[in-house]
């Protein structure tokens, strides 16, 4: 089993692909990472060899920011926006879109689900 930058890969998917299970590798960056690294991208990743997983390993450890480091640079920078108070600090802080979407109907997935307004009685 493939682990690379404290990620499982999954067994059964091509390597291209089961490289975007790891936090900041997309496809571009996948297949960019395997030229590099001289590995076939329809190849499954149980088929690799050893030394292909480290040269994969290396390449990513050494060219890119992923996982952990990433997910505290993108927190970091969302806290920093809050801070200083700014629009997109705001909206973050609410819990709205942020850029720029509307409102009015939808953004669910922002807002929540949606709150129940009691009925009157006359």
């Amino acid at each position: 089993m493939a682990r690379i930058a404290g990620v499982d890969l999954p067994k059964e998917k091509r390597i291209d692909v089961a490289l975007t299970y790891i936090y900041g590798v997309g496809h571009t960056r996948a297949r960019k990472i395997l030229e590099q690294a001289e590995v076939d991208s329809g190849q499954k990743t149980k088929d690799l060899a050893d030394p292909e997983v480290v040269r994969i390993r290396d390449i990513i450890e050494k060219s890119f920011k992923v996982e952990g480091d990433l997910r505290r640079e993108v927190a970091q920078n969302i806290k920093r926006l809050m801070d200083l108070g700014c629009y997109r600090g705001l909206r973050h802080r609410k819990g709205l879109p942020v850029r720029g979407q509307r409102t009015h109907t939808n953004s669910r997935t922002r807002k929540g689900p949606r709150t129940k307004i009691a009925s009157r009685k006359k």
